[in-house]
């Protein structure tokens, strides 16, 4: 397997096959520069470097940063100034990867901690009464950790098709000061933050300081602490974001806290959030950290999730699903996270839920009496999502999209904001596995080849049902199947071998009238004649496919 990876390291790196290196400390993007990074060099932070006032930083698709392990004073990582500006755009194919100098293809998701992080600075307000620092950075240049401001629309520029992994080193003079994968602090609207996976991290995977950005596709995978944190006054619109715990150390999924300190502070935090797929570290684990909560709100944080799976949370009897912080139910009390459940500022909203060591019921996950009732009483789910994979080994069995005869295929609710993509599906993914081909987890092989898939298009509904040939054919290792519902119903599609024996059964359950397109990887079974057959509740079709090498 390390073989394999270190193959797959020199195709994504081109770099290292050029073998141009350049080392960055921080003199090299001065104030007011334009400094490009470009795919044709590795480059190396050595310290913690800033993009300076009014200077702007540009990575082209397909570049390697690396981080030396210096730590404390001399720790290494990207901080953009809130004057500053990052354009780091990579591609699907191409993603820009920022990670350790110690990354050789071998490390494994227990090595966090190799480097301190990358860190967005914005002008956007947070419930801060003036501007603040980033802690830790604050130790080695106080000034330029600033963040926060009243400009709602701030653009800190993009970043996007990027992937961070090993972080959380201590940075500072101080002990505690680890930095997320991705902090984003007091980041502003005009900002684009898309595709970002956060592997790996010794801290939180993306923790959110204020701001009112709005981010699509985000990935936080076996980091130490929480998945996503959010405080002092987050805002914004989120949609697509996933997060798998891994079994040796995690916090929470998500842990959402309303102000630094004053929980008086304004504004309340009250980010909208759609189609989250939150994975924990495992029924039966029992990882290292703070985790007693899947999602804890506390201080004075609002907020609203909808259309989400939350599942597959250790087992500890004491581990819920969800914690509302309530301090004193009488009086005059402060302002804490119940209050905003109270006045309509937090929602939960046909959401599922499933797998929790507490136990399955609301009673059991969420035991506080108001909190099962809001569940109750906006659409929530106790149902298993029955998702197709949940691994957290380089076997190939990561696959978070729901079977075919999930709950989560349908029942989305139109949230009604055109920055939302509308969908009929709960959780993070559908047909489409959008963790393919930019992040770390398919590069070590957590997801492997997709091996079947429903696809639906936009087709005139035939009177019959239609079975086509699949294509290619003959195939090595992996072929189409394509067919044509004239009604929505449930359908079987298995593949059998010359003597009649199943070798597959690649869809089980209801789908939808129209086009479909299933893909089918044989890689796995010897080659030879095979027979696929549809099954409806009216008609049975079978045509024959040859798998040669």
């Amino acid at each position: 397997m390390r073989n394999l990876i270190k193959v797959s390291l020199l195709v994504l790196f081109p770099a290292l096959l050029a073998g141009q290196t350049r080392t960055i400390t921080d003199t090299d993007i001065p104030v007011g520069s334009n400094v490009v990074f470009s795919s044709d060099t590795t480059y190396i932070l050595d310290g913690m470097v800033f993009v300076d006032s009014a200077a702007t930083l540009t990575i082209q698709p397909g570049t390697l940063i690396q981080a030396e392990d210096g730590q404390d004073a001399a720790a290494s990582g990207l901080v953009v100034t809130r004057h500053g500006k990052i354009f780091a755009e990579g591609t699907a194919d191409n993603p820009i990867i920022f990670t350790s100098v110690n990354d050789d293809g071998s490390l494994t998701y227990q090595d966090r901690g190799e480097w301190g992080g990358v860190v967005l600075c914005g002008l956007a307000p947070t419930n801060n009464s003036s501007p603040k620092a980033v802690e830790g950075v604050n130790e080695i240049d106080p000034a330029r950790a600033l963040y926060g401001g009243d400009d709602a629309n701030h653009s800190s520029g993009v970043f996007k098709y990027v992937s961070i992994r090993y972080t959380g080193i201590n940075i500072g003079s101080s002990t505690g000061n680890e930095i997320q994968g991705l902090t984003v602090a007091g980041v502003g609207a005009g900002t684009t933050i898309e595709y970002v996976e956060s592997y790996a991290s010794g801290d939180d995977g993306f923790e959110f300081f204020g701001g009112t950005v709005n981010t699509k596709y985000l990935v936080s995978a076996f980091c130490s602490d929480d998945a996503f944190d959010w405080d002092q006054g987050f805002g914004g619109k989120h949609q697509f974001w996933f997060a798998i715990q891994g079994t040796d150390k995690a916090g929470r999924i998500a842990e959402m806290d309303g102000a630094g300190g004053n929980e008086q502070g304004t504004p309340y935090a009250k980010p909208m959030l759609s189609n989250v797929t939150y994975i924990g570290a495992g029924i039966g684990s029992t990882p290292e950290g703070d985790g007693e909560q899947a999602l804890i709100f506390r201080d004075n944080t609002g907020g609203f999730y909808y259309n989400s799976i939350f599942t597959d949370y250790d087992d500890a009897s004491t581990s819920l699903g969800l914690t509302v912080e309530d301090i004193d139910n009488s009086g005059d009390k402060v302002e804490d996270s119940m209050k905003r459940l109270e006045a309509g500022d937090l929602g939960l909203i046909n959401n599922l839920w499933y797998g929790f060591g507490a136990g399955n019921t609301l009673a059991e996950f969420a035991p506080q009496t108001a909190v099962a009732a809001h569940l109750q009483e906006n659409n929530n789910e106790v149902t298993d999502p029955m998702l197709r994979g949940i691994s957290r080994e380089m076997n190939q069995g990561l696959d978070p999209r729901p079977a075919t005869d999930s709950p989560a295929w349908s029942g989305a609710t139109d949230i009604s904001d055109d920055f939302f993509t509308k969908t009929e599906y709960r959780g993070a993914f559908g047909a489409n596995n959008w963790l393919s081909g930019w992040t770390h987890l398919d590069e070590l092989g957590y997801l492997g080849d997709i091996t079947s898939s429903v696809e639906s298009t936009e087709v005139t509904i035939p009177e019959e049902l239609t079975l086509e040939q699949n294509y290619p054919n003959p195939f090595n290792p992996s072929t189409n199947i394509s067919f044509v519902l004239k009604d929505a119903g449930n359908v079987k599609l298995t593949v059998f071998n010359a003597i009649g024996q199943t070798v597959a059964i690649l869809v089980n359950g209801h789908v939808k009238a129209g086009a479909h397109n299933i893909f089918w990887n044989a890689g796995n079974v010897s080659t030879g004649v095979f027979f696929y057959r549809l099954e409806t509740a009216g008609q049975i079709l079978t045509k024959k496919m040859v798998y040669m090498r």
